[in-house]
């Protein structure tokens, strides 16, 4: 399986596929399970990346993307396109698979947000490398800090690089509110980092 590095962030809309195409694709697997690999093709990388922004753990990202697949390859007789993407059903799963990896585990959710923090160029001075690292750190935990929906709506947002429309049908809400949450999310957020950073 591809993956991004970690790191690495999808621009807005990257890696999007045309309505579409995505409906081919879906029926041509659901008449053929042969044809289902194409669809894993598509998916597989956002599907691992969004699995291991939520666990942290590349071990437990690889079984509960595999895991996700082969429910999605096993119910895909079932899925049927009602104004709401395939992508979003599929992250459903992923999603319903995390809530119980973590359940199983009893303990908080914990977010693996590296991919967010960017790594210094070569040529900085030590001090402003150091200064960096600790302000990076400092927002990993204010993001860590955050209820686990919002954490969810920030790697959507910006280790996958999906649009609002797309995140509001993966998490079930309308397109409006994910605007209203992404906006008190960036409030809370900066309001935590900064209450931590004056500590």
């Amino acid at each position: 399986m591809r993956r991004l590095p970690v790191g690495v962030m999808r621009s807005p809309g990257q890696g999007s596929m045309e309505a579409e195409q995505e409906r081919l694709l879906v029926e041509r697997a659901q008449n053929d399970p042969l044809a289902f690999a194409a669809l894993y093709e598509v998916y597989a990388d956002r599907v691992y990346n969004y699995i291991y922004q939520r666990t942290g753990n590349r071990h437990d990202a690889e079984d509960l993307t595999a895991r996700t697949f082969v429910k999605a390859f096993a119910h895909l007789e079932g899925y049927v396109f009602r104004g709401i993407p395939f992508s979003a059903w599929l992250y459903r799963i992923a999603h319903n698979a995390v809530a119980n990896w973590h359940r199983d585990r009893s303990r908080r959710q914990v977010v693996s947000l590296d991919a967010l923090a960017a790594h210094a160029e070569d040529g900085d001075h030590p001090e402003d490398v150091t200064q960096s690292r600790e302000e990076q750190r400092a927002l990993l935990k204010a993001i860590r800090r955050l209820p686990a929906e919002r954490q969810q709506l920030l790697i959507l947002k910006f280790s996958d690089g999906l649009k609002n429309a797309e995140i509001a049908r993966i998490m079930g809400r309308t397109e409006g509110a994910i605007k209203s949450l992404y906006h008190r999310t960036l409030l809370a957020l900066r309001r935590d980092f900064q209450a931590h950073r004056m500590d």
